[in-house]
């Protein structure tokens, strides 16, 4: 018993030791590789665990991409997963792309990815064009009619394109630029529900693919409404502005003629006011003529028989006005 005591603790190690090993080592995938025909050597997967790269996110495509006929080597592939890239999904993209007969390097694909776009679903895109659908635009006739206008565009994905190409964003905006100028160039909007296809056929010409990832195949409008009138709305906005500057002004000239008046009236009640003042200064003055002799008691009499004669005389003339207005009446 005390034999086997030391026999024990050595397989006990031994297993230790082939666990650490084979966990550290992925044979498994290393088998897996050799069965399928890709020359990995146990020495670059311990490279890889040394660098801290998953080996299987590298083996593994590099045996599918193996299988599929494809040339690739595992130096590439750890290179572009150090990177940050998706090794799957180029590799994916690779096959998709040599099965539709579609001209695509590693290189290029590695960089497409990199550049934060989906390779593989450019691929498929290129092989199976995408419908990308407009919002509702909405433009303005020259009669002055609103006319609501959407597209359907069909695109496809240019691979060549696709590192620093605009995306579907700059496609929707040119397109719904080319549907506002056309509708504005029309004469009317008759002629723009008559002939929708006119707008396909302008904005197609434009060109406005140019500078982005795709390569725009169709342009079919697939509805158009005729909105609100906006030429009269804008008429009558206008007739309205006019008619509100029309009775400011009115309101200013009214201003000014009640200003005036009241500084007439001022300047009448100071002309009284001084009349007044002049009148009561009168009497002072008599009495000061009579004290100096300047003036005689028979002239301060005629005076007062002037002062009664005119007083008298206004008075008769104010009595014949009612009898006048009655005559004219």
């Amino acid at each position: 018993m005390e034999n086997l005591l030391p026999l024990l603790v050595l397989v006990v190690l031994i297993i230790i030791v082939f666990s650490v090993i084979f966990s550290f080592i992925p044979l498994r995938l290393w088998i897996a590789a050799l069965a399928a025909g890709v020359r990995v050597g146990i020495v670059t997967l311990i490279g890889m665990r040394l660098r801290r790269v998953v080996p299987a996110k590298v083996v593994e495509p590099l045996i599918k991409a193996t299988k599929a006929g494809l040339a690739l080597n595992v130096n590439k592939l750890e290179g572009h997963y150090l990177a940050g890239g998706n090794v799957d999904r180029v590799v994916d993209a690779l096959i998709a792309a040599q099965r539709a007969d579609i001209n695509l390097e590693f290189e290029r694909a590695a960089a497409i990815d990199l550049a934060g776009r989906d390779v593989l679903k450019a691929v498929q895109m290129s092989v199976n064009p995408k419908v990308i659908e407009t919002p509702v635009v909405a433009a303005v006739a020259s009669d002055g009619i609103e006319v609501k206008a959407r597209a359907r565009v069909t695109v496809r994905a240019n691979i060549d394109r696709l590192v620093g190409g605009a995306g579907e964003e700059t496609i929707i905006a040119r397109v719904g630029e080319g549907i506002v100028t056309t509708i504005g160039s029309a004469q009317n909007h008759k002629q723009v529900l008559e002939n929708p296809d006119n707008i396909s056929h302008t904005v197609l010409n434009k060109g406005l693919d140019s500078g982005t990832a795709f390569e725009i195949l169709s342009i079919d409008i697939a509805d158009v409404d005729v909105g609100k009138n906006i030429g009269a709305q804008l008429q009558t906005d206008q007739a309205e502005a006019d008619k509100r500057i029309a009775q400011a002004k009115a309101e200013e000239r009214r201003a000014m003629a009640v200003a005036k008046e009241q500084e007439m009236k001022a300047a009448v009640q100071e002309m009284r006011a001084k009349v007044v003042e002049a009148e009561a200064q009168v009497p002072m003055a008599i009495a000061q003529a009579l004290r100096e002799g300047n003036l005689g008691v028979m002239d301060y009499y005629n005076l007062q028989n002037i002062d009664s004669d005119t007083q008298m005389r206004d008075s008769i003339s104010k009595l014949g006005k009612p009898d006048e207005t009655k005559e004219e009446e």
